[in-house]
């Protein structure tokens, strides 16, 4: 029937106003566009804004239409957004009728996520290489999808003004594009181009005087490092070291200016053909290759190896860490189609000296990297905060993150269970630090080893910086129970000069409760955690580090260790594996004989010396750790006698295990026998820890030496030992405990052999397996667990 014909007149849907309130990381992510094109689609009026603690809008419209849109709002985000909450609530009509307006950033009291720094995306790699682009070759090219982020930022909200590109005014092209809703670079707070933005410059040290700008730099660099040079380059988060990865002699100077020993350097590969040329990929490695995020991937290398890596680049190791161009000006180095030759595949290494921070300051360039570099590649737009690259490596077909920082600092993780205002400082090797309210955690970029004072105050100025971009007010302190470790002592001068309490948490502890953190565990229940690392502080003043507990947030029961054997002059044997195998030889009643090769290594002298030491137990800690007997085998196997960096001699000892395997990555690489620990009770009684005695792998492993067994066949059969304690504990535990899930954790845990053959045992054995996926399970990821441990709430 037609209504109007009859005198009837249609009434016009209801009209509603809403204010929403958008949290999470919402800046610089083109979510202003975003929310202004979702508004338009809707026919709605309205307006929407940034201040410090997320986006605000007001839309106005038919009541159909506005919860289309508040629906649309958390669902349809920018792809670089994370939205954490959209709140929304009833406001009085205005009946505006001048559209929808992107109003200017508001300052204020509250907390956004800032995004973390992202790779050069698709539609900024096309428009650097199209001649007839007006950004064709721009070293700085970037839109609101991609570029740098958390580097950039020096407060809130995130608009160019508080962003080290305020000193770089946009020209009228750049300022239309910023205006322009519909345009992809609408609000994106770095953009720039030739004529408005950061400019290039090359030189050979402080006093040239012939530096070169711009195209002029750019090709010099390239001319250099065909030639042969290392140059200093000045990227996102820091400065890098960079030479012709294929150069032998290239690879060999930079190697000796860094005093850097045989510790591997990751590769920047210009493509991922010339990747896929250098180490096997498979779907989930090209995936994080390519990604977003493009972090360092460690890959397992082909053999024999492409000629466009030297040997060099990465002696000993079974992974070649290699990256893609994550920033154009890596692109421009490596060269757009129609280039002169050049290298194809870069070293790129922290632009650093062993043990220092990596630089970020121009100046500090010239002089820190003096004796280094052959030439400096810098640019004058600011790095606000370090960052260096993030590795990672695919393990048992998921994520496992080795160093956490560029591309994921600071995305925030949520939390189990709410906890106070805290900061975290984590623990003194791989050290990074975490703050956390509520329940969202940020953990911060990589800062490194708390081993010098540069260190430390770069950790001190990284603490301040997010605990201000987050909001949070520590209420609470927290630190390793260890009281040498620098992170504690810190904690303790700050907690005390701030009148807040420090808590101390318990350092296997802190790793299991990480993981059951990242797995969103509310600790109502306890997990069997495994955790294996090198060193850690236990509670009866041994150096703990095989450990099987049984725990949960509120505390732990040490279940089971490996059996205690003395360390001999501490950090003498870190660095000398050769003693560590003695020492546990000596406890397995194995004579030092020279046709072993770690008794062969030992200077007679020493070797008198380190017998009366371990007999009068002089400078000797009891250590229970994995790591060192991952050293003394490798070591006895003659894999590795001294080491250089840390965790080389278990590296090397997995890469012998892995060598001949035929059946693939995880494979069990032949058919000997596994080595047996023997699991037994302490002598306190039932109550105390169980043992797990190394002694007769030494004796087996040993045996096998003299008898001529292969290092490959001791490392496998060793590795499989391992993995049969594991399973073996654990089924013990479950036994008595009746829990069937088990955490791996430790730095021993970034072996992926290990991991994997411990993972496929425990769930053919059916247990849950709780594995690092997004935090490190070296202390990269300690700072997490000692959160959720001291700062949590009972709700």
């Amino acid at each position: 029937m037609d209504r109007a014909a009859h005198g009837e007149v249609a009434t016009a849907p209801p009209r509603v106003r809403r204010h929403l309130t958008v949290r999470g990381a919402v800046q610089g992510v083109g979510f202003r566009p975003f929310v202004y094109t979702l508004a338009e689609e809707h026919g709605l009026t309205g307006w929407v804004t940034n201040d410090a603690d997320g986006v605000h809008a007001e839309v106005e419209g038919p009541a159909a239409d506005v919860d289309a849109f508040t629906d649309a709002i958390g669902t349809r985000a920018p792809p670089l957004a994370l939205v954490e909450s959209v709140e929304h609530r009833a406001v009085p009509l205005t009946h505006d009728d001048g559209g929808f307006t992107i109003r200017p950033s508001a300052s204020g009291p509250g907390r956004t996520l800032i995004p973390p720094d992202t790779a050069t995306c698709d539609a900024c790699l096309a428009e650097l290489a199209d001649p007839a682009d007006r950004r064709y070759r721009h070293p700085f090219i970037t839109c609101t999808h991609c570029g740098p982020r958390f580097t950039v930022v020096t407060g809130l909200p995130y608009d160019r003004p508080l962003t080290t590109m305020a000193g770089f005014p946009l020209c009228a092209d750049c300022a239309r594009e910023y205006a322009d809703p519909a345009d992809r670079r609408f609000h994106a707070q770095p953009i720039a181009c030739p004529r408005c933005g950061p400019r290039l410059s090359l030189c050979r040290g402080p006093d040239d005087p012939g530096m070169l700008r711009d195209a002029e730099a750019l090709d010099e660099a390239r001319r250099l490092l065909a030639d042969g040079a290392v140059l200093a380059v000045k990227g996102i988060g820091g400065y890098h070291l960079a030479c012709d990865a294929g150069d032998p002699t290239a690879v060999r100077t930079l190697r000796k200016r860094k005093n850097r020993g045989d510790k591997p350097f990751a590769v920047l590969a210009d493509s991922l053909v010339t990747a896929e040329a250098l180490a096997h990929v498979d779907d989930a490695e090209r995936a994080l290759l390519t990604g977003a995020r493009k972090p360092i991937v460690l890959l397992r290398r082909r053999t024999p190896a492409s000629g466009d890596v030297a040997s060099g680049v990465a002696p000993g190791s079974p992974d070649l860490g290699v990256m893609l161009p994550y920033s154009p000006l890596h692109r421009l180095l490596l060269g757009l189609p129609g280039d002169p030759p050049g290298p194809s595949v870069l070293v790129m290494t922290s632009g650093n000296r062993s043990g220092e921070p990596i630089v970020t300051d121009d100046a500090e360039a010239l002089t820190r990297l003096e004796g280094l570099a052959d030439a400096w590649l810098g640019h004058d737009r600011p790095i606000h905060v370090p960052c260096d690259d993030s590795v990672a490596r695919i393990c048992a077909g998921a994520e496992l993150p080795v160093r956490r920082s560029r591309g994921y600092a600071t995305l925030p993780l949520a939390l189990p269970l709410p906890v106070v205002p805290a900061l975290a400082v984590g623990g003194d090797l791989k050290n990074t630090f975490c703050a956390a309210d509520d329940r969202y955690a940020w953990l911060s970029a990589h800062v490194g080893d708390m081993d010098d004072l540069a260190t430390l105050t770069a950790f001190e100025r990284a603490t301040g910086h997010l605990t201000g971009l987050t909001a949070v007010a520590p209420r609470l302190l927290i630190a390793d129970r260890h009281p040498g470790y620098r992170s504690t002592q810190w904690a303790r001068r700050t907690a005390e000069a701030r009148g807040i309490p420090l808590r101390q948490v318990q350092h296997h502890h802190a790793h299991v409760a990480s993981t059951m953190a990242e797995h969103g565990l509310d600790g109502a229940y306890p997990v069997i955690g495994v955790a294996f690392d090198g060193t850690g502080y236990g509670d009866d003043g041994a150096v703990w580090g095989g450990e099987i507990l049984i725990a949960d947030y509120d505390g732990f029961e040490r279940f089971a260790h490996l059996r205690y054997v003395p360390l001999p002059g501490g950090d003498a044997a870190v660095r000398n594996p050769y003693r560590m195998a003695l020492s546990h030889l000596r406890a397995a009643g194995v004579p030092w004989s020279d046709a072993l090769p770690c008794a062969a290594i030992a200077p007679p002298g020493e070797r008198r010396l380190l017998e009366r030491q371990l007999e009068r137990g002089l400078h000797c800690v009891p250590t229970s750790s994995m790591g060192r007997l991952f050293d003394a085998v490798s070591s006895l196997a003659g894999v590795c006698h001294r080491v250089e960096y840390e965790a080389e001699a278990a590296m090397r000892l997995e890469n012998a295990a892995l060598t001949g395997a035929d059946e693939g990555r995880g494979g069990d690489g032949g058919r000997e026998p596994a080595y047996r620990f023997i699991l037994g009770a302490e002598p306190d009684g039932p109550a105390a820890p169980l043992t797990a005695d190394p002694r007769p792998v030494l004796a087996a492993a040993a045996a096998d030496v003299l008898a001529g067994a292969p290092a490959t066949a001791v490392a496998r059969r060793f590795h499989r030992a391992v993995t049969v304690l594991v399973r073996e504990v654990c089924a013990a535990a479950r036994q008595r405990t009746g829990i069937a899930t088990v955490a791996l954790t430790g730095g021993v845990f970034c072996n992926a052999l290990l991991t994997e053959g411990c993972c496929t045992g425990l769930e053919a054995d059916g247990f849950t397996v709780l594995r690092h996926r997004k935090v490190p399970p070296n202390d990269g990821g300690l700072a997490l667990g000692q959160l959720i441990v001291a700062a949590r709430t009972k709700e």
